[in-house]
């Protein structure tokens, strides 16, 4: 394995990074991309062996980068073995107490949580090799021996039409399958309602309890009207409210994004069918 200088910090190589990677363009990956890469590179280091695999995702012009994909592995101290995104730049550097642009030791919880379990994912803020622009990151990592491997794929804010799309789908569902199938539906994190920052939930506006709450499927059946956003809003009062005298409605307030991990402004759009509200929304810029 080749060796790198094992002195420079972050800060000293983002401009190496840059520079390396700027002439690089491409389209961005999806996320059944970055988890095919993702699987690919853990079954290559498990056959062939770390020193053989660090070689490989070191390769940028090998198998295993591609589009805005690359892998990278750290070890239990948090020191980086592979990465494809600038290998000349990144291996040999240690990282574990290093945080994201939002404040979060993304490469410590990535060793913690694979601790824990042997897969994990971590949402964090991170370069795109690509944009050359700060986004926010989803990764899926794996522990194999002493080190954490893993591949992450950017995951842009949703926009307007992307919200209003998925609470097309919501209604359409809660509609021709029920709200007790839907519910369950929108409160599966893998599934087709739960995608980077975009959710569903819906709200009995009788009661004023949670049907649903993709973000966190455990807020299902606790108070929704009595929550009150970060600058103090009793949201979805307001919702419900709204809805009393209209079939839908817009909201804006204040509220953590799942993605950054950050509190944003957000504007929900929301729906009543029967007597449930649903509704979704996004994150502004």
């Amino acid at each position: 394995m080749k060796h790198y200088p094992k002195t420079k910090t972050l800060a000293a190589v983002a401009i190496a990074v840059l520079t390396s990677l700027a002439a690089q363009a491409g389209e961005r990956a999806t996320p059944l991309e970055a988890h095919t890469l993702f699987e690919q590179a853990v079954k290559y280091m498990d056959a062939n062996g770390p020193e053989r695999a660090f070689a490989a995702f070191n390769d940028r012009k090998g198998e295993f980068v591609r589009k805005d994909l690359y892998v990278f592995v750290i070890d239990d101290k948090g020191v980086y073995h592979a990465s494809g995104a600038a290998p000349e730049a990144l291996v040999g550097l240690t990282v574990l107490n290093t945080t994201d642009a939002a404040g979060n030791p993304l490469f410590r919880e990535m060793i913690e949580r694979t601790r824990v379990s042997p897969e994990a994912t971590v949402r964090y803020m991170w370069l795109n090799r690509v944009t050359n622009k700060v986004e926010p990151k989803v990764s899926y990592v794996r522990k194999l021996g002493g080190y954490v491997l893993g591949v992450g794929y950017s995951a842009p804010r949703a926009s307007a039409d992307d919200a209003r799309a998925m609470l097309e789908r919501a209604v359409a569902l809660a509609r021709s399958d029920g709200h007790a199938t839907a519910a369950a539906r929108f409160n599966d994190r893998r599934g087709d309602f739960v995608k980077d920052d975009l959710y569903v939930f819906m709200v009995d506006m009788d009661s004023g309890r949670f049907e649903a709450m993709g973000m966190n499927p455990a807020l299902s059946d606790t108070d929704a009207v009595g929550l009150r956003d970060a600058a103090g809003n009793a949201l979805v009062a307001e919702m419900i409210a709204k809805l009393q005298s209209a079939d839908e409605a817009t909201v804006d307030y204040v509220w953590r994004n799942p993605v950054t991990n950050v509190v944003e402004n957000k504007r929900s759009y929301v729906r009543r069918d029967g007597r449930s509200l649903i509704g979704v929304g996004h994150y502004l810029e």
